[in-house]
């Protein structure tokens, strides 16, 4: 099989973004976004997913945190979409519960090519480090859009902030992985219309 990976550039008046992802590695990464909380997360979803990644984010960091994390999200779900090319053979669904602790997380993923984010995630912080936690949500919205997959993501349990969020972070990249993982015994595409465009 071809490594499926994927090279991104996008530079706007708000960020300058470029990235190298591979959905087949082994977790490493090398990410600078100048969030350092938001640098762990994406660390842990490379880690957790066995995806490699090398992330360069400029963004307007003087004004909020806002448009590197949103546009970040943009161009990982280009890159997901890219990687993934045609979709031949795939599993196109994953779902993961992920427990840290006393905090459980749930989420699952359709590849179906059909944008769609269902959120249900609460924090009792404005923020995690540099990191703001309304900005979690315009994150997974961004990727599932861009990467035309249908995301849901639920808070089944948890307290504490860190935790949760990055008990997110996790279950999306487990989730992904499977979604994403190839099975020998899909025929082309899985999928009763024989596309998932």
């Amino acid at each position: 099989m071809n490594t499926r990976s994927a090279v991104m550039k996008r530079k706007t008046k708000e960020t300058e973004i470029a990235l190298e992802f591979t959905l087949d590695g082994t977790g490493k990464s090398q990410i600078e976004t100048g969030i350092g909380f938001f640098d762990h997360m994406l660390d842990s979803f490379c880690r957790h997913g066995f995806f490699d990644m090398k992330l360069s984010v400029k963004g307007d960091l003087d004004v909020d945190s806002h448009h590197t994390v949103e546009d970040t999200g943009i161009v990982l779900g280009q890159a997901i979409k890219s990687a993934l090319g045609d979709k031949q053979g795939i599993s196109r669904y994953g779902s993961f519960l992920l427990p840290m602790d006393e905090t459980l997380v749930l989420c699952a993923i359709d590849l179906s090519g059909r944008p769609y984010l269902v959120f249900d995630g609460e924090y009792t912080v404005d923020r995690i480090g540099s990191m703001d936690t309304e900005l979690v949500k315009e994150f997974f919205y961004a990727i599932s859009y861009s990467a035309g997959m249908n995301l849901h993501i639920r808070k089944i349990s948890g307290v504490n902030n860190h935790h949760i969020m990055e008990a997110t972070f996790k279950a999306f990249a487990k989730a992904l992985d499977a979604a994403c993982r190839v099975d020998e015994r899909v025929q082309g595409v899985l999928s009763t219309k024989g596309t998932m465009d």
